[in-house]
């Protein structure tokens, strides 16, 4: 049985759980790397996945016999089969947070379960902490994404709208990975106040601020980084923002590590800028990987201990409504004594 299984069998146990049904398509993929639409059930004795005939072919060219999955058209399992699939667990158990309240009562039904109880995210809990594959799978994402950027800013020239601009990376990735991992957001001049705006037709000019959040995936992990620059010059109003940003992103940096705090974390930014008069108006960073937000969260509301192998943003930013707006984001992996930034690209003045 492969390790992320078995751990998860071994981990029901000491929940004192007879058996599992996973939803969640990226807890799927996670665990098994089939990603084709249907059901994992981890039952007393075996691992089984229901999909339909489309996906049939599909699944067992994922599947190995070390996987030791039985894989089921869903058009040949019969009502007993489902009765008797959890005959004998006295607790199963489900992810609450994904399913619906419809679906929850259809299983009970369905599959007879004496007990259906809660997972409390042990899986998603699990993915926070990287495995090798994984991380190599992370350090592509970001090396493609740091290339993408070189190439955007030599492709970027007044004029272009920021539309244009957004589909350039689309298509930059396209070619190269699995594609984005999120919709790119490009945004200039006062339009870089909204930390998620989307892209529009407003035209670079040539003496403008330029705010890209940009990130691909690789074999199914994500990137994730933010960069402000500027075309012709930096204005003389913009450079104490940017720099107080650089120097809170840059200080977190040598903050991250195994064992530190992400409330303090969050903190101590949220402090550093209201000395300053501004305000943190969104999480410090996120958890990177399988998808682009996930746990652990740096936040004031979040308080989680940093582990090694964990993979997490540093993402600082400061937006004056109407006016502009600075971010600078790299995609990080946490280590026992510091961080390793996984996206390379400049953060000084960026001028184009």
């Amino acid at each position: 049985m492969n390790a992320k299984l078995q751990w998860l069998r071994n981990k029901m146990s000491s929940l004192d759980m007879q058996g599992l049904i996973i939803n969640n398509p990226i807890n799927i993929r996670y665990l098994t790397n089939i990603d084709a639409e249907g059901i994992l059930l981890l039952t007393r004795k075996e691992n089984i996945y229901i999909t339909d005939s489309r996906y049939i072919e599909q699944v067992h060219s994922t599947v190995t016999l070390f996987d030791e999955i039985i894989v089921y058209d869903a058009h040949d399992v019969s009502k007993d089969d489902y009765e008797n699939f959890f005959m004998f667990c006295e607790n199963v158990g489900f992810e609450e947070h994904y399913i619906s309240y419809a679906k929850y009562k259809e299983y009970i039904r369905k599959f007879k379960i004496n007990n259906f109880v809660e997972t409390e995210y042990i899986i998603e809990k699990q993915r926070m902490i990287k495995d090798e594959e994984e991380l190599k799978n992370l350090e592509k994402a970001c090396e493609i994404t740091d290339n993408c950027f070189k190439y955007i800013l030599s492709y970027i020239k007044p004029g272009m709208t920021e539309k244009q601009i957004a589909n350039e990376i689309e298509e930059y990735y396209k070619t190269r990975t699995d594609g984005l991992a999120f919709e790119t957001i490009v945004l200039s001049g006062e339009n870089t106040s909204k930390p998620h705006g989307i892209p529009s037709n407003r035209k670079i000019q040539k003496k403008d601020i330029i705010t890209i959040d940009m990130g691909c995936k690789v074999n199914g992990y994500c990137s994730d980084m933010t960069r402000t620059f500027f075309v012709g010059s930096v204005p003389e109003e913009i450079k104490p923002v940017y720099d107080l940003v650089l120097k809170n992103q840059i200080q977190t940096n040598e903050q991250y590590k195994d064992g530190a705090n992400t409330r303090l974390l969050t903190k101590m930014v949220e402090n550093d800028f209201k000395l300053y008069g501004y305000d943190l108006i969104h999480s410090l960073g996120h958890g990177v990987g399988m998808e682009i937000h996930e746990a652990p969260y740096v936040s004031y509301q979040s308080d989680t201990q940093l582990k090694e192998n964990m993979v997490v943003t540093n993402e600082p930013g400061i937006y004056i409504p109407g006016k502009f707006g600075v971010r600078i984001e790299d995609t990080v992996q946490i280590t026992k004594f510091g961080c390793i930034s996984l996206t390379k690209s400049e953060k000084n003045y960026i001028i184009i």
